[in-house]
């Protein structure tokens, strides 16, 4: 059997690393299985993933149809006319560059002939529906919400015809995704997985004061933190008004993991922005910006407090996974699909979204208890080790694709037949 793997992106967000993680378990459980992919940059998706035996190839978008994207409009609630007119014009400027595009992938793929399409982020979807091949059953994953997508979300839905099976990271995905493409295809919830002999809680760690070049911290100084991409829903402002709430003499230290990675028009933070914000707020030497850190594993180990402080619901939640494995005490806003992997009290402590005083609180509560900081993070460990293996994401996708290529073959059986 041969799957091809559609990725929109050539970096390594939440998305493209459930494909790691995937393939990573399918080379174990279906080792007779050939493994490829299709990613529109090179970069570190495709070096982690040719390691792993997967036969990559590089179809670099054009650069309109790569800043293609309705973020920015979905981000202000369609009210922000300026990020309308961006959109209308990227989408008018990317769409002779589109067809070329559309040209090389059905070349690119036919030339592959995979059993089965796994694409993965919306132009993909799209993409795939445009460029699969008759005999190639078409799956989308979902590792967003569609709804709030004014571009997306009616393209997606004239293009379901060609789409056999679509699995959502959440319920609350799943759920969004029924009440906007109103179709009858099957949707199924795939929680996402975690690689739990590289995300525990003992291993190395970094230096984060010397990544972020800050001075050392004194002993006895607890270390929160945030680990996210610079998506602005993903609640840095937040983050920064909590840490600059929190009483003067609280021995606690921020830090800021993470970067710009897409390269989606106005959808992120630019790092100078965040870096004004905390100097504005008079937080210098109080927070350290790392950038991307390739081993996050080791960096949620540095952590003693993990924020996720996403101010929109969240589809899956990856990092508080991650977290959990690693065995930190974890603050999340706790919504979207967020809600799903924790218990508020037990594996987490909750606070309201884009509520820097909720924040503040839920930080100080934890810097001050120690032994509080030790009963979420061993909770959050048994719970991860218990529902969020990447070996169980594999199974159940593994499962799926061989029960899509199966109903397709039958369809093909059955046709021939008839004629």
């Amino acid at each position: 059997m041969k799957i091809l793997y559609l990725s929109q992106s050539g970096v390594l967000g939440g998305a493209e690393r459930v494909i790691l993680d995937l393939a990573a378990v399918l080379r174990t459980i279906r080792p007779t299985w050939k493994l490829a992919l299709i990613a529109p940059a090179a970069g570190a998706l495709e070096e982690t993933a040719r390691a792993l035996g997967i036969a990559t190839t590089i179809l670099p978008f054009p650069t309109s149809l790569a800043r293609l994207g309705d973020a920015s409009v979905a981000d202000s609630g369609g009210r922000s006319g300026r990020a309308w007119w961006r959109l209308t014009a990227s989408l008018g400027a990317s769409s002779p560059a589109l067809v070329c595009y559309l040209r090389r992938l059905r070349r690119t793929i036919a030339a592959i002939q995979p059993h089965l399409l796994h694409a993965n982020g919306f132009k993909m979807h799209l993409l795939g529906a445009r460029t699969v091949p008759d005999q190639t059953a078409l799956l989308w994953h979902l590792h967003d919400y569609l709804g709030p997508r004014p571009l997306m979300a009616p393209l997606l839905r004239i293009a379901l015809r060609r789409c056999h099976a679509i699995v959502a990271n959440s319920q609350s995905v799943a759920a969004d995704a029924h009440a906007t493409l109103r179709g009858s295809i099957s949707i199924r919830t795939v929680y996402n997985g975690v690689d739990l002999a590289r995300f525990t809680p003992a291993g190395p760690r970094l230096d984060l004061d010397a990544g972020a070049s800050l001075g050392p911290a004194t002993p006895g100084f607890v270390r929160v933190g945030m680990l996210a991409t610079a998506a602005r829903w993903k609640g840095h402002e937040v983050f920064l008004r909590a840490l600059a709430l929190l009483p003067a003499g609280l021995p606690v230290r921020g830090y800021v993991i993470g970067g710009p990675i897409y390269v989606t028009d106005g959808s992120q933070f630019a790092t100078n922005e965040l870096s004004a914000m905390a100097a504005g707020l008079g937080l210098a030497g109080k927070v350290g910006f790392t950038g991307q850190l390739e081993d996050s594993a080791a960096a949620l180990r540095s952590l003693d407090i993990v924020v996720h402080a996403s101010t929109r619901p969240e589809p899956f939640g990856l990092v508080v996974a991650e977290a959990m494995a690693s065995g930190r005490a974890v603050i999340t806003s706790g919504i979207g699909g967020v809600a799903e992997l924790i218990e508020g009290d037990r594996t987490a402590l909750i606070c309201r979204p884009n509520d820097a005083p909720s924040l503040a609180g839920a930080i100080e509560r934890l810097a001050l208890d120690a032994k509080l900081r030790e009963r979420l993070g061993g909770a959050g460990r048994s719970t991860a080790v218990r529902r969020f293996d990447r070996q169980r994401m594999g199974a159940e996708l593994a499962a799926i694709y061989e029960d899509l290529i199966k109903a397709r073959e039958r369809r093909e059986n059955a046709t021939a037949a008839r004629s």
